[in-house]
């Protein structure tokens, strides 16, 4: 009891200790002056120092390490000394004290926590205060000490875990706290109180120079000094240089330098907003080279510095809305050039992908960008090989060609360094080193959609309706996700801009993704980690920390996934599919058919929510379990279970025939012959007609309806199609009709497994065990992908049912027009019929249909599409070994045998296991035709796209997102492909002619 009345008084007690003013009312009566009104607003130690001088400032001090030191002893007294109920004392101190003052509370976590454990705060700042010392660094300082206090924390005290989850939360609070307000450390040290002066500069960590080796902040400084620090500190070549901040008196950095016939310097501006992603500012602000002299020094700082008030600066920023700022000025070492230039690592005028752009000329770089003498013109095209690369150039000059394809090369992995985005590069060289003088983005190639994750989201050529209603439901429920962490940061974000068409194709906005990942505090490249399995790199802990409440928000929504679908399961999906089931759609007149699609609509919503957080999560939780795909049971899969379910039925039919004949003492036939596979063969395709496919079908067919036996697999066969109906060649798509509709694809499939041996898939026993809570995911996706594919069924079948009924009218001409209008163009046409839209309808659909086939045309779209205007056509270009193609590996194995491409679903051929399969896209459309394979290679998709899961499922092996693979590969080609390497070997001898 007695601990019970201590935990409630902590609680209670230590946040309103902490919110004591007692900083502000020292400060309010010794310095007469208003925290909150000064500086920063915050009321802290800082702050008393920098407004109130040193009395104010030691006083601050004294009072906020009584109020540590209260909230430890306060602990004690009802628990043990050294309990996890002293650092909760501290963390509800620091939270009171935040809420309150604006104040980070470190003085009194130092305090309170020297007197909770001495030993451990003795070795932090033993080693911080060497660190901060060496380092001057302040950043590092302050979260270094966050991340070592509770290590160390957890290695003295490692057997109570409670002591350690309070330590790990303290840390993280401060973390945060630190990333959510200003510090008046920051503020410039000469406004500060003179007695004061001298402390602050040195609990700055500032040293009086910066320079390029140092980590500086772009906010600071500008990306233009901000990315050339990053460049060098990675190892790139890139001349000495030093900043000087806004404001700062130039004096010490003019003394420091010793410019000189011999040592030249060139003096740049490195303005805030200039060189990044949204505006280059190229040719705004003055730059000054050949200073060899400190009063030429001091009068190009000045001229710099002036420019930024230019009237033509000024209205570069009023035109692009950006704000007025502030302008730092970059000094750096001039190299003497013998040969220099800029290159643009992707084309910005044809947006061709593969392309590298250089200009060049011996001498300087600015020649080239004055734009006052023509440069020799280079593209080189690199292609990046298992262990090397290969750069094919175009264009000849007095530059030599072994510098221009190493200029590049550089410039291309200057792109990879920033998460592909197509970089604007100023080179030269000295006759031994090439040297980066300048790297930023280029403005007119952003931003950059993305078909990668796209094409297995929602593959292929999209009509008009269908990206009506997929667009504003994939964008709306992402945008919901990220302002669940976000919060009041999503603020000015345009959810709606994540995807778009291209060529009637989905891409996804890359540079809008990585905005958001980077406010979330994860890498950019985060959304490929989770669906795709690329290399994931380390997030910044600042961004991380300032991000923690809603990243623990998403993780509770993530924790709850399986209860709250199994609420709307219950509540909604269930009872609303089984209601719409009972009456087809072709039974009702079109104002009550729009009332039904509006509620498929709304559920459709809902069933989004799941089907976007369900796979990432399983993805996400075998990343971080380290579960092999192997250990996976994907069963719940609808197309899985629809595959192993069909395979049931065809091996029970082939027995049900041979036992049917055997019964009834068919003397054409013995034993041994109903043994053998050549006899069910023969049986079905005796006699062939015209040797097809369809034909033989249609006999086998025929066959089967004229035995009992085959009469009831017929029976079964229908009850088939009638629970897995709702499937289709693209199920994200309801512009393609379902097996329901198209049934003969499905039964040529039922057919050639008769005839064959049917494919056995993988045992399952003791996968579920060893997944365990990864496992409860991948079932869960699998439920949640057969309602929204159920709900995109019923979404098809109402249009079916409405287009129907306009087609007598003659409001729509023919079938399949439905699917060229958009959804609020169907929304007025059920409301008003007469409307003027009625006119405009015929001429509407032929622009849009003329379009579709124009785009359906295009074989092979292009991967990355730069800018909002992309070129009419794509553009495709690229070198490739003759012998080799590579891709990613996803299912594990080794094949060997005949290609049989596999553009569409219209025509099946035969498959086998010397069959190796090459397909666009792998959709739950086309997966039971995947397994006869003995190996599957795909254009597009991942080791989580339908087509992966499948090979693994059945042991295939599979290669996936092999650029262009159905057109580069051809019928009746040998090749040799190895799942563990994403290999692909093409062989010489056996190529087609």
């Amino acid at each position: 009891m007695v601990e019970l009345w201590g935990a409630l008084l902590i609680l209670i007690l230590c946040p309103l200790l902490g919110a004591l003013p007692l900083i502000a009312l020292v400060t309010k009566y010794l310095a007469k002056k208003q925290l909150t009104q000064l500086g920063t607003g915050n009321i802290g130690v800082s702050a008393a120092f920098y407004h109130g001088g040193t009395l104010v400032g030691i006083l601050a001090v004294l009072s906020e390490a009584f109020k540590g030191i209260a909230a430890v002893m306060l602990a004690r007294a009802y628990f043990p000394d050294g309990s996890a109920w002293e650092l909760i004392a501290l963390i509800t101190l620091v939270l009171g004290r935040y809420w309150t003052g604006g104040g980070a509370g470190t003085t009194n976590v130092v305090w309170g926590f020297a007197v909770h454990d001495p030993l451990t705060t003795a070795f932090v700042f033993l080693v911080a205060g060497i660190s901060f010392t060496i380092l001057r660094s302040r950043q590092i300082a302050k979260f270094g000490v966050l991340v070592l206090f509770p290590l160390i924390v957890a290695i003295l005290h490692f057997n109570n875990f409670p002591l350690i989850v309070a330590a790990i939360a303290l840390a993280s609070l401060l973390g945060w706290i630190y990333t959510q307000i200003s510090d008046d450390l920051d503020l410039p040290v000469e406004e500060a109180q003179t007695d004061s002066q001298g402390a602050l500069q040195f609990f700055r960590g500032d040293r009086s120079i910066l320079s390029l080796d140092d980590d500086l902040d772009e906010a600071l400084v500008g990306a233009k000094a901000g990315k050339l620090s990053q460049m060098r500190r990675w190892g790139y070549s890139v001349p000495k240089g030093w900043v000087l901040l806004p404001f700062d008196d130039p004096q010490p950095l003019i003394d420091y330098l010793q410019p000189s016939e011999l040592f030249p310097l060139a003096v740049r501006s490195t303005a805030i907003g200039e060189d990044s992603e949204f505006s280059s500012a190229a040719g705004q602000y003055e730059t000054i080279l050949n200073v060899t002299t400190k009063e030429g020094l001091e009068q190009a700082i000045n001229r710099i510095q002036v420019s930024y008030n230019s009237p033509r600066a000024q209205k570069y920023r009023s035109d692009r809305g950006l704000k007025n700022s502030s302008m730092a000025v970059l000094v750096q070492q001039q190299v003497r050039s013998l040969y220099s230039g800029v290159a643009f690592s992707r084309d910005p005028i044809t947006q061709e992908s593969d392309a590298v752009v250089i200009e060049a000329l011996p001498g300087s770089p600015t020649q080239v960008v004055s734009g006052r003498v023509t440069p020799e013109q280079y593209r080189a095209f690199v292609t990046e090989g298992e262990s090397n690369s290969f750069i094919q150039l175009e264009g000849a000059g007095k530059v030599p060609q072994i510098l221009i394809k190493q200029v590049a090369y550089l410039s291309r992995q200057i792109e990879d360094r920033y998460h592909g985005i197509p970089q604007d590069i100023e080179w030269c060289y000295d006759g031994q080193t090439l040297w980066l003088l300048q790297a930023r983005p280029i403005t007119t190639l952003v931003p950059i959609w993305t078909r990668k994750i796209a094409a297995e989201v929602i593959p292929g050529v999209i009509h008009p309706l269908t990206w009506s209603i997929n667009r504003p439901l994939v964008c709306g429920v992402w945008g919901g996700i990220f302002a669940i962490v976000l919060s009041e940061r999503a603020v000015g974000l345009d959810f709606n801009e994540t995807a778009t068409l291209h060529y009637s194709h989905a891409y996804f906005n890359a540079t809008l993704l990585g905005e958001i990942f980077r406010l979330m505090g994860l890498p950019p490249e985060s959304l490929e980690f989770l669906t795709r399995g690329a290399k994931f790199s380390k997030p910044p802990m600042e961004s991380t920390l300032q991000n923690l409440p809603g990243l623990f928000r998403l993780l509770i929504r993530e924790l709850c996934l399986e209860k709250d679908f199994k609420r709307d399961f219950r509540k909604h999906f269930q009872p609303i599919l089984s209601e719409i089931s009972e009456q087809p759609a072709e039974d009702l007149d079109p104002v009550a058919i729009w009332e039904r699609i509006v509620t498929i609509l709304e559920l459709l919503r809902k069933a989004t929510y799941y089907s976007i957080l369900a796979p990432l999560s399983a993805s996400l939780r075998q990343s971080v379990l380290r579960k092999k795909d192997t250990e996976i049971d994907n069963s719940q899969t609808p197309e899985v279970a629809a595959l192993k379910q069909l395979t049931e039925l065809a091996r029970k039919a082939k027995s049900s025939v041979a036992d049917f004949h055997l019964e009834t003492n068919n003397s054409e036939f013995t034993d041994s012959e109903f043994a053998d596979s050549e006899f069910t063969d023969s049986w079905f395709t005796d006699p062939p007609i015209n040797n097809t496919q369809t034909n033989n079908s249609e006999i086998t067919w025929e066959k089967l309806s004229q035995t009992p036996p085959g009469k009831e697999i017929i029976a079964e066969f229908e009850q088939y199609i009638d629970t897995y109906g709702y499937l289709s060649e693209v199920g994200t798509n309801i512009a393609v009709p379902t097996w329901k509709e198209n049934p003969e694809t499905i039964r040529q499939l039922f057919i050639q497994l008769m005839q064959g041996n049917t494919p056995v898939a993988n045992d399952n026993r003791g996968r579920k065990r060893k997944a365990g809570t990864v496992q409860k995911r991948v079932d869960l996706k699998g439920k949640v992908t057969e309602i929204y594919s159920r709900l995109l069924a019923e979404l098809r079948w109402c249009f079916i049912a409405l287009e129907k009924s306009w087609i007598n009218p003659g409001i729509l001409q023919e079938s399949g027009d439905i699917f060229f209008l958009e959804l609020d163009e169907i929304q007025k046409l059920v409301e008003n019929s007469e409307s003027s839209l009625n006119f405009q309808l015929p001429q509407i659909i032929q622009q849009r249909k003329k379009q579709f086939a124009a785009d359906s045309q295009h074989t092979r779209i292009p991967r990355l599409v730069y800018g909002n205007t992309p070129p009419p056509s794509p553009f495709f270009t690229q070198t490739y070994s003759d012998h080799q193609l590579k891709g990613i590996p996803a299912s594990p194995g080794q094949a060997e045998g005949r290609v049989t491409v596999l553009r569409n679903l219209q025509s099946i051929p035969e498959i086998d296991s010397d069959t190796i399969l090459v397909v666009p896209y792998t959709d739950s459309g086309w997966a039971p035709f995947l397994v006869k394979a003995g190996g599957l290679i795909a254009d597009a998709g991942g080791k989580l796209s339908h087509g992966a899961i499948l090979a693994r499922e059945y042991g295939i092996p599979a290669i996936m997102d092999v650029k262009n693979a159905t057109w580069m590969l051809q019928d009746g080609q040998r090749v040799r492909i190895d799942g563990y390497r994403g290999i692909i070997e093409i062989s010489n001898d056996l190529r087609p002619s």
